[in-house]
């Protein structure tokens, strides 16, 4: 996994945490669900891309 897919992995799950987190202290379901569904999408990632690091070592 390269530097760049680190960060950018990152910086989804903490947009997620902070949409779910707004989505909470506003009482708005659907920002929360996005933001479930964004760190969601941010772990995805990461596991194939640990994955794919696993198998070509």
């Amino acid at each position: 996994m390269s530097a760049q897919d680190k960060i950018s992995n990152a910086a989804e799950k903490v947009g997620g945490k902070v949409k779910e987190g707004v989505g909470k202290a506003t009482g708005n379901e659907r920002l929360e669900a996005e933001g479930k569904v964004d760190q969601a999408k941010a772990q995805a990632k990461k596991t194939g891309e640990d994955a794919k690091d696993f198998f070509t070592k």
